[in-house]
């Protein structure tokens, strides 16, 4: 008998339906006139699995993760999203309405310079509960406890939910960012560099608060960082890149360990040297 062929159930057992990927890539390319900005990239991405896009400075990571969460329009390629009907959507075939309201429900958006993700004249509180008005809650009592909520879980005291987030440091304004993508209960969170411009110590508590609620909420998320003790820490898998391309992809710690492209060869030894 075939190894690969179905075992058929016992009279009677319940039907298993099999695992699918949340997100699945295929052959996805974005070109700049003669430049290429990522080429024929394909992964599966399975519900609460962490996947890392790592790379130096241009080598195309942030130009993928755009592509992949409808930011910017490839030049070719296929990004599929399982919804929660179960049904696998073509997200570039979607109308702008469906795609608008998902990337405000069903998915997060973490960008490096929180003032891209907030709304900076508008109380802390407000930041989180327009996303919870995105999914029609329309009650004031409860969105504001909801607020509270989610900021005491991404550690910013409940008396600072009026004030601005203009007046809170880099840390707060990420945390907050956070709490505002995440109040909704999406399924899959996009981060670029969530870490970047932050102190030594600030970035150590975030990752410590990034891994605790990906764990906790069960999240799928893909990350771009360019620091390697970062996709160990919150990452399941990984894909590096250079130039566009991806050079080598697998389990973050085979990876890092045991890294076998020449490329990331030289990424782990010139981290491992500072």
């Amino acid at each position: 008998m075939s190894l690969s062929a179905p075992l058929e159930a016992p009279a009677g057992a319940p039907v298993i339906e099999p695992a699918k990927p949340l997100l699945t890539v295929e052959n996805l390319t974005r070109v700049y006139g003669k430049r290429i900005g990522c080429a024929d990239v394909s992964f599966d991405l399975w519900p609460g699995e962490v996947l890392a896009i790592v790379g130096e400075s241009g080598s195309g990571k942030t130009t993928l993760l755009n592509c992949i969460s409808s930011r910017l329009t490839p030049t070719c390629g296929t990004v599929h999203y399982r919804m929660r009907d179960g049904v696998s959507a073509d997200i570039y075939k979607m109308a702008e309405a469906e795609r608008r309201y998902l990337m405000r429900t069903d998915w997060g958006f973490v960008h490096q310079n929180p003032i891209d993700g907030l709304r900076m004249t508008v109380s802390a509180g407000a930041n989180v509960g327009e996303r919870l008005m995105a999914v029609g809650n329309r009650h004031y009592g409860n969105i504001r406890g909801a607020a509270i909520e989610w900021l005491a879980r991404v550690e910013i005291d409940e008396d600072r939910v009026d004030d601005q987030p203009r007046t809170f440091s880099g840390g707060m304004r990420q945390r907050l960012q956070i709490a505002r993508n995440l109040v909704t209960e999406p399924r899959l969170v996009f981060m670029d560099e969530p870490t970047g411009g932050l102190d030594v110590s600030v970035q150590a508590r975030l990752l410590d608060l990034l891994r605790g609620l990906v764990s906790d909420l069960g999240l799928a998320v893909i990350v771009v960082t360019h620091d390697l003790a970062v996709a160990r820490l919150l990452s399941d898998r990984m894909i590096v890149m250079k130039e566009g391309r991806v050079i080598e992809a697998g389990l973050t710690d085979r990876v890092l360990d045991d890294p076998r492209a020449p490329y990331t060869q030289l990424l782990v030894s010139s981290i491992l040297q500072v």
